[in-house]
């Protein structure tokens, strides 16, 4: 495996890859790297030839009063678990790499409507971060595919929608969530979790799974789901942000009628905030 802290280092790699006619797969990841994503490289090792891991804490998509100081960095050991894995190249820049001025005067990449709802009308600005990473990532790698945990499925429909506007040529591949044997997503995020917390974590899939089971039951008023999951998420001791119903191709709002739908929710437990979505 080899770790690459520079751009040309990495691209001057990939261009022999590439005249070798290698297909080249990518994971982007913020690092604190656990079996969720270990599960993503393996899909990614399955169909290409080589596969890039980016290990990269983007301050681009964090709040004034969000994580990005205290977000978990652990280099050494998840450059030790890419290895085990056979990862051909690691790219673990640092910010003034990726950022060469300050972020206010770089240039930017907006996906508008999609990234104005749910999760970014809470957090103003992240998803504008998402989109500028992925998109000057996409542009560094230039990866023939690249995977995605569906986690967070917002983030991906919006990376799907620049990629479709952008006329990106690159795989989108989104991968369903991993989770703890108890349900609970699996998260970078969740080690902030304290011992009572991590037991009551789980309630938030199982909600979402009540709210599935009501609707293949035929429930289809929508906004009183809505408003029954962020009651049952409050009696179990979280602090919801938005329980919502959508289509899943382009999370509008749905009809009764609407085919294919997610159950996305966030929702603060002490000071962690967790999100998880379910698919119809």
């Amino acid at each position: 495996m080899q770790t690459f802290l520079h751009t040309s280092a990495l691209q001057s790699q990939l261009k022999t890859w590439r005249s070798q006619g290698l297909r080249i797969g990518f994971v982007p990841t913020m690092g604190n790297l656990h079996e969720g994503h270990y599960a993503l490289i393996k899909k990614a090792q399955a169909t290409c030839h080589e596969v890039v891991v980016s290990i990269f804490v983007n301050p681009l998509q964090f709040g004034a009063n969000e994580d990005f100081a205290g977000y978990p960095r652990t280099l050494k050991a998840d450059l030790d678990g890419l290895a085990q894995m056979g990862v051909g190249a690691v790219f673990a820049p640092d910010e003034a790499e990726i950022y060469p001025r300050p972020v206010t005067d770089m240039s930017f990449v907006e996906v508008p409507g999609l990234s104005d709802m749910l999760c970014g009308a809470s957090r103003p600005g992240h998803f504008r971060g998402v989109t500028t990473i992925v998109n000057k990532l996409f542009n560094i790698v230039q990866p023939d595919m690249a995977i995605f945990g569906l986690k967070d499925f917002q983030q991906f429909t919006i990376i799907k929608r620049m990629v479709s506007d952008l006329a990106m040529s690159v795989e989108l591949v989104g991968m369903e969530t991993i989770r703890e044997a108890d349900g609970l997503a699996m998260s970078s995020r969740n080690g902030y979790l304290g011992a009572a917390e991590r037991q009551q974590a789980p309630l938030l899939y199982q909600t979402l799974q009540d709210l599935r089971d009501k609707i293949r039951q035929g429930e289809h008023d929508y906004f009183e789901l809505e408003l029954l999951g962020q009651e049952e998420l409050e009696n179990a001791g979280f602090r919801p942000d938005y329980v919502a119903i959508r289509r899943a191709d382009n999370l509008d709002v749905p009809f009764a009628d609407s085919p294919g739908l997610v159950i996305l929710a966030a929702a603060w437990l002490g000071k962690t905030r967790l999100i998880d979505n379910i698919q119809l």
